[in-house]
């Protein structure tokens, strides 16, 4: 039997109050709300909380699962076993957030049918109050200067705020008795936190990030905001006067004032950057949403180990809501409430700004958004990080500055192109307004690259003018003057445009950190002694490529060709019958046209970027690399296929098939440097398509082991000949051997199948020969190995005279051989040594 003492406690707790203070329920009591509220009750009140398993609150809480009733009704027989049945208020805070956009199934299991489960246990309680933490973003929202109240209609616009819109109707529906209060609160925000929007422009204007110069709405749009300390003012009245509320009641909650869009960007950028103004651009949203979609479908699917970045903010859903405005009316939290707000969000930004500058690190954790590399970078090594980007932005505007020319003459080459078609008469309506166009894209591009925030901007230029030297050839160009202006103009507003430094798009800490020479290696696979060899090889091609252009569009009458003749009863010779063969016509633009242009391109993106490109655009690199390679190859292929499908030969193609394949050993170690520095960048959790698109930092050592060219000219040629590439007497031979056997219907007499058979060997031979002369893939070497099976088994199937069939097997044994002698590797490539085998 219990003792009277015992009677007398359970009667106590039974009576809802622990020591004469009414009790309180939170959910969502261990969160960081829920936190600040229950030390504003405890005073006065008996604050007891409901939160998720293994959750910490400075008051005694009860583990729930509010998606799953069995969990809410355990609880509260719990929490009745402890406090009875009697409760002064229920303050509902949980809820599931995120700012995706997108219907997550926990908005529905938690956020509605949790508060349902919630109420339909409370009906065995005596309750005095269910508060209700609930969101402005519910109502219709409103023009600058018309203000809502609690009248505004309900049209939540997004999958968040429709859940607390929905959880709403589910209190008017399971209520019961117990009165309720809806309070519709505006964006939160203290000296150290804000709400997502907030904190993301914060974020965007900090980082400098373009976009924070671009917005999708009218500048004159804003929202209301509410500082927590308000907030928390704003529950505890409600509390306290729950005696004197309505039974149900909504009650809106914020500062009356909305900032606009406008005035906060200009107010940030103040206080961060010290500068008398920050334009912000108004961008369509047809074009904001576009960019939006492609930036978010753009993120890579990889790990959670990986993943250390975060998906884009701005989504396409939020363009649409740009020109949202909801300014407060909150006479009904003046008189119901007597609440007024203290604080107001312009006066709060100095001391949330002073925060991020004082510990840039703590303000993004604290906000929940991943810190640029720059800044994790700068927090490891114990810097500054406002030295370490002010360093980097000064150095950006300052050689920004001295290349202004660069935009002020596309500018001018704008206007040449618009005036060109009057002048040179080009005889093609289409590209008369090909040029028009352009030209006034060239002029309008060319005069917004005049700030230096909007370098990305250069690379939009850059299209254009790739798009010039293109529209010769789409067209069909009818006379050499449009071909002409439109490659030497469209080069030269790409060279102007991301030739000219700084080069554009280069992360900060890409720019500001990390090794020229990449980790394990003796040279720079991007020094300008690597990229010069492939840049004059490039000329040639163009030059010869050009030439042949201009035959295919009727420019000239014919093209010199020293050796081949054409067939009999054609007055043609090798090369121009090889030029307008059906195998040249299969293509829609003049197939020696699109050599020259990737040629062209080859020499422009040869030039940008500094020795430590391989790690700061690496994109440019893998670009770089595939207009060498599989040109190459194709190159290969047109030649192969010369005297096999059309009977004979072209001394231009041969040259400019020669000047392709000699650059790709010159090409492949700065693709393999760039490759292991994905590698690396990824094992270190870096989110691998930022790194791809902007650079960044790297293992090793930071020595300089930049060019000089401040040497003889000879030491110059060695750097430029030798560097990563070497020629065996093994590799020579091969070559030698490639060369005969292309050539076996000259100096052995071959015919069919075998003369085509050693045509197309002979071919391949050379191309990975020559390939192989690069240390870095000598390996390749082996594949002539195979080669030289095929010519010793060849002969004895297709039947050939004896001499043939000897020279055959002769040639096949001495591939054989030649490819196993590694030959002597000079340089060494980090951990990529270990597979030049």
């Amino acid at each position: 039997m219990a003792s009277r003492t015992d009677r007398d406690k359970s009667s106590k707790t039974r009576a809802g109050s622990t020591g004469g203070k009414p009790v309180i329920l939170i959910t969502g009591a261990a969160g960081d709300i829920g936190s600040a509220l229950v030390a504003a009750l405890a005073p006065d009140y008996t604050v007891v909380g409901l939160d998720l398993k293994d959750k910490q609150a400075d008051c005694e809480l009860f583990a729930v699962d509010l998606s799953s009733r069995d969990s809410v009704e355990l609880a509260l027989r719990n929490f009745r076993d402890r406090h009875g049945g009697k409760i002064a208020s229920v303050i509902h805070l949980a809820a599931y957030f995120d700012f995706t956009g997108e219907d997550h199934p926990l908005y529905d299991n938690v956020n509605v049918e949790g508060t349902r489960n919630l109420l339909r246990a409370l009906q065995d309680f005596e309750v005095g109050q269910f508060l209700y933490s609930g969101t402005m973003l519910v109502h219709r929202p409103a023009e600058p200067g018309q203000p809502i109240d609690e009248r505004a209609p309900i049209e939540p616009k997004w999958a968040y705020p429709q859940s607390k819109a929905r959880a709403e109707e589910i209190i008017r529906e399971e209520h019961g008795d117990i009165p309720y209060v809806l309070l519709h609160l505006a964006g939160l925000y203290d000296e150290r936190t804000a709400v997502p929007t907030l904190s993301a422009q914060i974020r965007r204007i900090y980082e400098r990030d373009p976009k924070a110069h671009a917005y999708s709405g009218s500048l004159d749009t804003g929202q209301s905001f509410l500082h927590k300390d308000d907030m928390i003012d704003a529950f505890v009245r409600a509390v306290d006067r729950r005696a004197k509320l309505p039974a149900d009641v909504t009650i809106l909650v914020g500062e009356a004032e909305a900032a606009s869009y406008q005035t906060l960007q200009e107010r940030i950028a103040n206080l961060i950057h010290d500068e008398e103004e920050w334009a912000t651009y108004t961008v369509p949203k047809a074009l904001a949403g576009a960019g939006a979609w492609l930036e978010e479908k753009s993120e890579p699917i990889v790990p959670d180990d990986f993943d250390q970045g975060e998906k884009p903010f701005i989504r396409p859903f939020m363009v649409e809501m740009a020109d949202d405005h909801y300014e407060l009316d909150i006479t009904r939290a003046r008189e119901l409430l007597g609440w007024e707000p203290r604080h107001f969000i312009l006066d709060t930004l100095p001391a949330m700004i002073d925060h991020l500058k004082a510990d840039p690190f703590a303000w993004y954790r604290a906000n929940g958004i991943t810190p640029p590399a720059w800044l994790e970078a700068a927090d490891e090594r114990g810097t500054q990080p406002e030295k370490l980007r002010d360093g980097a932005e000064a150095a950006y505007r300052d050689a920004h500055h001295r290349f202004l020319w660069a935009p002020f003459l596309n500018m001018g080459l704008g206007a040449w192109l618009i005036t060109s078609p009057p002048m040179l008469a080009y005889e093609s309506r289409w590209m008369v307004w090909s040029d028009i166009v352009a030209g006034i894209l060239v002029v309008a591009l060319a005069f917004v690259s005049l700030s230096w925030r909007f370098g990305l901007i250069r690379w939009a230029l850059a299209a254009v003018g790739l798009w010039v030297m293109a529209a010769p050839l789409v067209a069909w160009a009818p006379t050499a003057a449009a071909y002409l202006n439109g490659t030497l103009v469209g080069a030269l507003v790409f060279g102007m445009a991301v030739l000219a430094r700084p080069a554009p798009g280069v992360g900060i800490l890409a720019a500001t950190t990390g090794p020229t020479i990449p980790p394990g290696w003796e040279y720079s696979p991007s020094s300008w002694f690597q990229r010069l060899p492939i840049i004059i090889l490039a000329f040639l091609g163009l030059y010869v490529s050009r030439y042949m252009a201009a035959y295919q569009l009727g420019h000239i009458d014919g093209v010199w060709e020293p050796f081949f003749a054409g067939a009999a009863s054609d007055p043609k010779n090798g090369t121009e019958e090889i030029i307008t063969s059906s195998v040249s016509q299969a293509w829609p633009v003049p197939d020696a046209g699109l050599g020259a242009l990737t040629y062209l391109l080859e020499i422009l993106t040869g030039i940008i970027g500094s020795s430590r490109r391989w790690r700061t655009m690496p994109w440019l690199v893998v670009l770089f690399g595939i207009m060498i390679v599989p040109l190459g190859v194709v190159s290969i292929t047109f030649i192969v296929i010369q005297p096999i499908v059309l009977g004979t030969w072209c001394t231009l193609c041969l040259i400019a098939a020669a000047a392709m394949v000699i650059q790709i050993p010159y090409s492949v170690d700065e693709l393999i440097a760039t490759g292991q520095f994905l590698a690396r960048r990824r094992r270190a959790g870096r989110p691998i398509l930022r790194v791809f698109l902007f650079g960044d930092t790297d293992e090793g050592d930071s020595r300089s082991g930049e060019d000089s060219f401040d040497q003889s000219p000879m030491a110059i040629m060695r750097d430029m000949l030798g560097g990563g590439i070497s020629v065996p007497w093994t590799l020579a031979v091969s070559v030698l051997i490639g060369a005969w056997l292309m050539f076996t219907r000259l100096t052995l007499g071959s015919t069919g199948v075998v003369a085509n058979a050693d045509h197309l060997i002979g071919s391949l031979v050379i191309t990975t020969s020559v390939a192989a002369m690069a240390e870095a893939v000598r390996p390749l070497r082996f594949i002539n190995t195979l080669f030289g099976m095929a010519l010793v088994i060849i002969p004895f199937v297709a039947g050939t005279t004896v001499p043939q069939t000897a020279a055959g097997v002769v040639a096949g044994l001495a591939l054989i051989a030649l490819s196993v002698p590694r030959g002597a590797i000079r340089h060494r490539y980090g951990n990529w040594s270990r597979v030049i085998v």
